[in-house]
């Protein structure tokens, strides 16, 4: 029976095979690799990446299709909002699996994410990144350009800071609607991600409430909103807050969480 695409669940099944045979190669699966897919639908690049790996672990939320994959010998199947998965926990589960401690491996994580939540399933994962070795997503062109825009342009914010701390990233390959069925009413592109060896330690929530506070009212200089913030913080340090929040790179606003981090030891 043809499974009819929901739409509350986001669902464009990838049907372009030389797009999915570029997106396997950009993701280059090696057997024994411990690899888990968000999203596999109808397995279009579940069953070329199996067929590498020998083994794939899928998270999918729609329940007829979870019954379809499961008849799969070579899947292991967790049927669950993605957003209530904990990777962490996850990995730790199979890595109990291994038969001698040196074969510990992190996760690779791949998937063509629905696109309404999208951005908070990259935030779900920020709390797992210690142990996912790279991420490799089918995400909106649109999203992908706010992830690895460069500073003092209008695609740079809050996504691009919080995720630039801790990952190096890359768009890899572009792909246009009708690689889909049915087509999206945007282009899409897959990002590489790879977490970062040597990130800053910062209180990740904090540096989220100061770019989110920067970016309150991003056409306006910060003097009223990261300004103000840092003063009800009694903030004794130097910071320029006569700037617009798309004119500070990344590593200023670390540096300013660990500064405010410091003062309130």
């Amino acid at each position: 029976m043809k499974h009819i695409p929901r739409k509350r669940f986001g669902q464009h099944f990838l049907s372009d095979r030389g797009i999915i045979d570029a997106i396997v190669d950009a993701i280059n699966p090696q057997p024994g690799d411990r690899m888990l897919e968000i999203g596999p639908g109808l397995a279009a690049l579940t069953q070329p990446l199996v067929e590498r790996l020998g083994h794939l672990t899928v998270v999918e939320l729609d329940r007829d299709l979870a019954q379809r994959l499961r008849q799969h010998p070579q899947l292991t199947v967790v049927e669950s909002d993605v957003l209530k998965v904990d990777f962490t926990q996850l990995q730790a589960a199979q890595a109990a699996t291994d038969s001698i401690a040196s074969t510990f491996k992190k996760l690779r994580v791949v998937g063509n994410l629905p696109y309404n939540i999208s951005t908070p399933i990259l935030f779900h994962l920020l709390d797992a990144v210690a142990v996912v070795e790279d991420q490799h997503f089918m995400l909106q062109k649109e999203v992908i350009d706010r992830m690895v825009a460069r500073p003092s342009t209008a695609a740079y914010g809050r996504l691009s800071v919080m995720l630039q701390w801790r990952y190096a990233m890359e768009n890899v390959l572009f792909v246009p609607p009708e690689s889909f069925d049915p087509p999206p009413r945007v282009d899409s592109a897959v990002v590489r991600m790879l977490p970062r060896t040597d990130p800053a330690a910062v209180d990740v929530k904090l540096l989220s409430e100061i770019v989110q506070v920067a970016f309150s009212q991003r056409r306006k200089i910060m003097r009223h909103t990261l300004g103000k913030w840092l003063t009800d913080k009694g903030f004794a340090g130097t910071f320029d807050v006569q700037r617009r929040a798309e004119e500070v790179p990344v590593d200023e606003y670390i540096a300013l969480a660990l500064v405010v981090t410091a003062a309130q030891m």
